[in-house]
């Protein structure tokens, strides 16, 4: 049976190509469309492939029985609803290598730019001025340049950058030393270490609520004065009228974007101002990058319809229903276990080790260590991660994951611990089900309990002495937050030694509450971890 698709962007001529190419499938480019004539027009077609211009919103999917795949020709998929995709059987997919060079490029480009200040040089000759000293500039080479985002892009960045002899810091917390070394990438444990050694800054990783104006006005306020910060990857990450006051005030050298907060962006108080250069969003705008992601894009449907193979999803899993169903709920421990641990340290990792014991290391313990991989991955890399990517991703950073399995029972019918290791930390939790359906932590740092695994937890390490837990709630409570649960667990039956104590909290806490539990005495460490509610799953899992 032939497949029809639906072309719904403009896409390169050698993208269409691969379409033409292809046995049993038709095509028709229908670009422009929205609303209500976009929804009939999909119920035509078995696949369509987009761009960022048209928006496949949840209403525009809804009823849709033929549809069974999307492909995104470029990395962000937020203009298709995900999970309405899910819930109506079609795999979404996209091509998010296709365009790191070109990205990479334009970083260089625009930091090159603002050093030389090529533009207003330029505008002065076509003004009539010849002003070669009013436009001095400065080198790249023996320049610092700090990276926060080590993945595709930023590594891409990295190699270009040491072409001009500049030297390289770089933050990422899923990067290993073992890759950065081969890299040759110096990584610092925060980029609040890294902020204040560096003479460029660019950004390379997914706009979050942790990356989320990240580059702030206390942020400017510890970096070099004259320091030029470049901005490639998603608006938001930087604080633009930080940027406004930064300029202003002398602290900045210059400021480069490429993408901003809210877009398209033809009017900012940044256009215009000394020691600025700006683009509109042109990072994979190249003739390579359109016609690398186009190519890709037909060929992810081409594979789809001819032989049913799902590369580069971003909304399911792989697994046949029935194998999901009988896994779903262990797969839920272990990306919660992914989550926690992702929160709970900054430092990299260089190992994971997964030990599977009891029933559940007669399971596909592969896919449980993937979902454990896509969690704690899933907010710190520049593409979506899933089942499907998660382990190569973590590959592509030099971390090795090993799996270990037993039979003995232990304490628990099943259970799942993980452990994140790197040079001098190491950071480790066990997981099993209660009943049929209700994750839960039942080891923390060698302490056995019994807590949570959804919601806001607070987690602090103490010595087990009379009184931190009274002064522990009686914080929270002066901060208006209520406790939910409370689990306990200590390393030995003698008091006296190392605790672990877990709250389940009903609200977000203020960061002045976490400030004063570190601050009491027998505290040693202490974190917020964010997890999904009890019953959320990602759609991959088949979550809705």
């Amino acid at each position: 049976m032939t497949a029809r698709i639906i072309v719904l962007d403009d896409l390169s001529a050698d993208g269409l190509a691969v379409l033409d190419r292809a046995a049993d499938l038709e095509y028709e480019v229908r670009t422009g469309l929205k609303g209500p004539e976009l929804k009939a027009v999909l119920a035509q077609f078995d696949g369509a492939i987009c761009r960022s211009g048209v928006k496949l919103t949840a209403d525009v999917l809804e009823g849709n029985t033929r549809l069974r795949a999307i492909v995104r020709a470029g990395v962000g998929t937020d203009n298709i609803d995900k999970p309405a995709a899910t819930r109506l059987g079609i795999v979404v997919m996209n091509t998010p290598g296709g365009n790191t060079i070109s990205t990479a490029e334009q970083t260089i480009a625009l930091m090159l730019g603002l050093s030389r200040n090529i533009a207003p040089a330029y505008a002065s000759l076509r003004e009539g001025r010849w002003d070669r000293k009013l436009y001095m500039g400065t080198q790249l080479a023996g320049k610092t340049l700090g990276i926060v985002g080590l993945g595709r892009i930023g590594q891409a960045v990295a190699a270009r950058a040491q072409a001009l002899e500049m030297k390289i810091l770089g933050y990422d917390p899923f990067l290993s030393s073992a890759r950065a070394d081969e890299l040759g990438i110096q990584t610092c444990a925060s980029v609040w270490e890294l902020f204040p050694l560096v003479d460029y800054l660019t950004v390379h990783t997914p706009l979050t609520d942790e990356t989320r104006g990240l580059v702030n006005a206390e942020a400017i306020g510890v970096m070099k004065p004259g320091v030029r910060l470049i901005n490639c990857a998603r608006g938001g990450i930087y604080d633009e009228a930080a940027l406004v006051e930064g300029l202003q005030s002398g602290r900045l050298g210059g400021v480069a974007l490429d993408v901003y907060a809210s877009e398209p962006c033809t009017d900012s108080p940044l256009f215009g101002m000394p020691n600025v250069l700006c683009t509109p969003h042109l990072g994979a705008s190249t003739e390579e990058a359109q016609t690398n992601v186009a190519v890709e894009g037909a060929e992810l449907l081409v594979d789809y319809f001819s032989t049913g193979t799902i590369r580069q999803a971003v909304n399911m899993s792989p697994l046949d229903a029935k194998t999901l169903e009988g896994l779903r709920e262990y797969l839920n421990v272990a990306y919660r276990l992914g989550l926690l641990l992702a929160q709970m340290g900054q430092k990299s990792p260089n190992r994971c080790r997964l030990l599977y014991r009891g029933e559940v290391a007669k399971k596909e313990t592969r896919l449980l260590s993937s979902a454990f991989t896509a969690g704690l991955l899933e907010h710190a890399m520049d593409t979506e991660v899933n089942i499907v990517n998660a382990r190569v991703l973590l590959e592509e950073r030099g971390i090795e994951l090993v799996e270990e399995c037993s039979s003995d029972l232990g304490s628990f019918s099943s259970m799942i611990t993980a452990e994140v290791i790197g040079d001098d930390e190491t950071r480790m939790a066990s997981g099993t089900l209660f009943g049929n359906n209700m994750p839960r932590l039942v080891q923390k740092a060698g302490c056995d309990l019994e807590s949570y695994l959804d919601g806001t937890l607070m987690i602090f390490q103490h010595r087990d002495t009379p009184g931190v837990i009274g002064q522990v709630g009686s914080i929270f409570g002066s901060h208006r937050v209520n406790i939910a649960q409370m689990s306990v667990g200590r390393q030995t039956q003698e008091p006296g030694g190392q605790a672990v104590g877990i709250l389940a909290l009903d609200s977000q806490p203020p960061s002045a509450a976490l400030d004063e539990v570190l601050a009491l005495p027998g505290v040693q460490r202490a974190w917020i971890v964010n997890l999904p509610p009890a019953r959320q799953m990602p759609a991959w899992m088949g979550g809705r």
